[in-house]
């Protein structure tokens, strides 16, 4: 039986990585964080004094890159545990420049697909359904307000002692979703075959059960 894909697309702060991980542990699939491995290569730029900004140089990287993703959510670069430095302030304002580089997209995304290909899987970022795994079986687009959103990444960074304003936290949103949307390379958008859930008013239990619901009716239960 071949793997069951479950594909959440969505913009910044949407909260596709909460809700997925937790779609994933009742399922019994494996959760993919496709934003977490971009977080790590700009760590990586930025560990080598490079500007993220600056293509050439980022992209020249990544012969010397290989990243991992564990059962347990664990991120690993070059063999180092980076699951909590990828989540700093600064990685989060540099990650949408090195996730707009075409040949870094096709660097991971060949990783994502051999990971879709082992196991049935739930991965979430901006491009999965329209590209990564266009043949998902399930396919999610996770959206809510721009203010919504920023509430939660601001308040998530508060609760991990990240210091900052929300006004901060809105315009980083705010301009994650220009430069996702606008990019040359498989930019973000809504899978014609997707589902749309707008979670503005929704606690992540009912994001959660709806996407279940929509799993069940599709293929039921199956690994």
């Amino acid at each position: 039986m071949n793997p069951i894909v479950i594909a959440i697309d969505g913009p910044a702060a949407a909260g596709k990585s909460t809700v997925a991980k937790l779609v994933a542990k009742k399922l019994g699939y494996t959760y993919v964080d496709t934003g977490a491995m971009y977080r790590a290569v700009t760590l990586f730029v930025l560990q080598n004094g490079l500007d993220p900004k600056d293509e050439e140089s980022s992209c020249a990287l990544l012969s010397e890159i290989e990243v991992q993703v564990d059962a347990e959510d664990h991120v690993f670069l070059n063999g180092n545990d980076v699951t909590t430095e990828i989540r700093s302030r600064l990685v989060a304002e540099n990650v949408s420049y090195i996730a707009s580089y075409k040949k870094i997209r096709l660097f991971l995304v060949e990783l994502q697909r051999k990971m879709a290909e082992q196991a049935s899987v739930v991965m979430d970022g901006r491009d999965i359904g329209s590209y990564v795994v266009p043949h998902a079986q399930i396919k999610i687009y996770q959206n809510a307000s721009v203010k919504t959103r920023a509430k939660r990444r601001f308040d998530e960074n508060i609760s991990k002692g990240i210091e900052c304003t929300y006004e901060e936290v809105e315009s980083e949103v705010k301009k994650r979703d220009y430069i996702d949307s606008h990019r040359e390379f498989a930019p973000l958008k809504k899978s014609e075959d997707a589902y749309e859930i707008d979670t503005s008013f929704m606690s992540i239990d009912e994001v959660v059960q709806a996407i279940i619901d929509i799993v069940n009716q599709k293929v039921g239960n199956k690994k």
